[in-house]
């Protein structure tokens, strides 16, 4: 029963889709357990670039992928996604659709947009994909799935049922409801395309299990990111969390072996919301420019700060993490002495938890500790005993403050950029 699940030990963007592309070589089979397209993961081969939002990392290796039931999917979003990986060579046909997945509709876009610009000031930071309602509609049992595509017959009661909940809230915006019979049109049209890949992926991923194959699943977001566990209300609507790879694949937790979170070496985040080690002026310019921090959905620049281990510590615990995949390592080469957060202080008080509570986190200054930094570049280094003996230290400072192994690290976007010294699949 080799299975495990990879998460994002920050905010998202830490190098998830590079960390999984390079587990799912030895996978047999990837699955994505929540978040929608507006994820962003990027691969890199050679000369040659993938970008996912939707589709699991380990179709670039040819992978039976999984699109579960804990996701909401944008149907056109997705056939644009599936067409260009066909494009590029990839066998998009081993992609498959969970038939208990909800569709995010036109409406939810158009109401994502329309609170984010009501909240103001106070708005959350989303990426307007209609990811947020969708849930809400989810929760609310209003929600349409993939299934309900192929029944004709209900389709259009179902879709009035959901719309005109929905058609209440456009006209608060003072938008126009949605076109009923061009939508069930549109979503009958994407159904045939769909169809091939639809199936009942929760007997799919338990049936490879109980047939002893490598079962990787990966998240979007991050923990911090969490509806639950995360920053809130700044958070995604679903359970980036391990917990959530079980409640977004069928698959119960005694059948989870191993959980690997992902950080970069330093830290960034997307959005609104507080970020306690983050930095301003001319050193958050450099980390952003070396490390090409910018959305791979959005394009919006990233926030950049220095590595906070309070965070780190939080998801090891929620997550029951097994070991931490440092990526990014390169990027901090030639940036000076190096920082991590290693507790905060507020109102005169020192502490080495995360606050839950937001007005709280955001009160919060980081407490540094300083390392040595280096100056040579790691794009070329394949092997851990060659990294500059600062580098190999910051690494181990890591695992002192999280109380966990590093076992992964990348030095570059490439997928030959990486270096392991642990199979989590051996047990």
């Amino acid at each position: 029963m080799p299975t495990v699940v990879v998460v994002g030990a920050q905010w998202g963007d830490e190098g998830k889709g590079k960390i999984t592309d390079y587990l799912a070589a030895e996978a047999d089979t990837v699955v994505r357990y929540q978040g929608g397209h507006n994820a962003g993961h990027t691969v890199i081969v050679g000369q040659q670039e993938y970008r996912l939002h939707v589709v699991p990392s380990g179709i670039v290796h040819g992978k039976r992928c999984v699109i579960g039931n804990g996701v909401v999917l944008d149907p056109w979003a997705f056939w644009a996604e599936r067409q260009a990986l066909a494009a590029q060579g990839l066998p998009v046909e081993r992609i498959a659709i969970s038939d208990a997945a909800h569709v995010i509709l036109p409406s939810h876009q158009a109401l994502d947009a329309a609170e984010e610009l009501r909240r103001g000031a106070g708005r959350i930071g989303t990426t307007l994909r209609g990811v947020g309602p969708a849930y809400a509609d989810k929760a609310a049992r209003l929600g349409i799935r993939v299934g309900d595509l192929f029944r004709p017959a209900t389709l259009p009661q179902r879709l009035d049922t959901v719309l005109r909940h929905a058609d209440d809230q456009l006209r608060l915006h003072g938008l126009p409801p949605v076109d009923r019979e061009d939508l069930v049109r549109r979503l009958t049209e994407i159904a045939g395309l769909l169809e091939p890949h639809v199936t009942d992926t929760v007997r799919l991923i338990n049936d490879a299990i109980d047939r002893g194959e490598r079962v990787l699943f990966e998240g979007a977001q991050g923990t911090l990111l969490d509806i639950d566990l995360g920053t809130y209300p700044y958070v995604t609507s679903s359970h980036p969390t391990a917990g959530g790879a079980c409640i977004g694949s069928g698959v119960g937790p005694s059948r989870i072996e191993r959980v690997l979170g992902v950080t970069k070496a330093y830290a960034t985040r997307v959005g609104d919301g507080p970020f306690p080690s983050e930095l301003q002026g001319d050193l958050a310019e450099r980390l952003r420019a070396r490390g090409h921090e910018y959305g791979t959905t959005t394009g919006r620049p990233r926030r950049c700060g220095w590595l906070d281990a309070v965070v780190l510590r939080y998801a090891v615990m929620v997550n029951g993490l097994s070991g931490l995949c440092v990526t990014k390592l390169d990027t901090l080469a030639g940036q000076g002495p190096i920082r991590i957060a290693v507790a905060y202080e507020r109102n005169g008080r020192r502490l080495v938890d995360l606050p839950h509570d937001i007005e709280a986190l955001e009160e919060c200054r980081p407490i540094y500790e300083e390392l040595p930094g280096w100056d040579e570049e790691l794009g070329e280094l394949r092997d851990r005993e060659h990294l500059p003996a600062a580098a190999a230290a910051y690494l181990r400072r890591i695992e002192e403050l999280v109380g966990r192994p590093v076992v992964m690290t990348s030095v570059g976007a490439e997928r030959a950029q990486t270096m392991a010294w642990q199979d989590p699949f051996a047990r």
